[in-house]
């Protein structure tokens, strides 16, 4: 199973622990992290995955490693030449997403989700107060263990019998 965790390059140290905590939680729970693959989030969401022994995918926004240098805690880069069109595959390529802060980036991975019926669970990021908005599709959880728990309880819910069998 692969969870997409986003958030933000530069944010609150609370962010970080929190995202870190969530890696760690989805590394115990043998899911594989995908991330942007650069700093902030991504990198303490990476970091807290490899210090439980689990894998980390970065989706990086240049075409190699001296464009985009990943974090140290990526294990596989995948380089796209993208930019910021790199994000619908970060979310696209989760069973679920984590959502932990973020900026404009963010923003608009949060938005591929619920264009595309991603499961997303956020801990202390964008909200909405549109009319037509479905504001409650966004999960909200303050707590980066439950955040975990219930993105991998959500990414199971979408899998069908044949895939549940071959986990």
């Amino acid at each position: 199973m692969i969870i997409s965790v986003i958030g933000g390059e530069v944010c609150a140290p609370d962010a970080l622990t929190a995202a870190e905590t969530v890696g760690r939680e989805l590394a115990l729970r043998g899911t594989t992290v995908l991330c942007g693959g650069r700093g902030g989030v991504m990198e303490a969401a990476c970091r807290g995955a490899r210090s439980a022994g689990g894998h980390t995918i970065g989706i990086l926004p240049g075409r190699n490693a001296l464009e985009s240098p990943p974090n140290k805690w990526v294990e596989f880069p995948l380089y796209t030449g993208l930019g910021f069109a790199r994000n619908t595959m970060v979310v696209l390529s989760g069973e679920a997403v984590i959502a932990v802060s973020g900026a404009y980036g963010t923003l608009s991975e949060i938005a591929f989700a619920l264009i595309h019926n991603v499961p997303i669970v956020g801990i202390d990021t964008w909200d909405f107060a549109y009319e037509g908005h479905e504001s409650e599709r966004i999960i909200r959880e303050s707590d980066p263990v439950k955040a975990a728990a219930l993105a991998v309880s959500l990414a199971e819910g979408r899998r069908t019998p044949a895939e549940t069998r071959d986990v």
